[in-house]
């Protein structure tokens, strides 16, 4: 790292030595492997994600490594309770999800 950077700019060095596509790879490799370092981490995401409402609780169980029982067992101790969704509004966020995955894309 240089004395004047962050360690992102100073990875950006890596898009532009042409081993990243772009930042938003390079981004996402390093979440992964973050992630995959410290998978308690995940867990704490999840519930995070989940109680933003930023993701379903089938996308959540999927981020924490775990099944959906488990996930609400996770939300409970939590002390967070888990919200049922309309069953449409569920389907097609999945099916969303599930385009953006064949897609090659990250779902949000």
């Amino acid at each position: 790292m240089n004395k004047n950077g962050t360690l992102l700019e100073d990875l950006s060095i890596l898009v532009q030595e042409g081993i990243y596509k772009n930042q938003e790879t390079l981004r996402d490799d390093a979440m992964r492997a973050l992630l995959r370092s410290k998978p308690e981490l995940r867990i704490q995401l999840a519930l995070a994600l989940y109680k933003r409402g930023s993701v379903t609780l089938s996308r959540a169980a999927e981020i924490a490594g775990v099944d959906r029982e488990s996930f609400k067992e996770l939300l409970r101790e939590a002390g967070v309770s888990y919200r049922v969704e309309p069953i449409g509004n569920a389907i097609a966020h999945e099916v969303k999800e599930l385009l953006q995955l064949r897609n090659g894309e990250t779902p949000h």
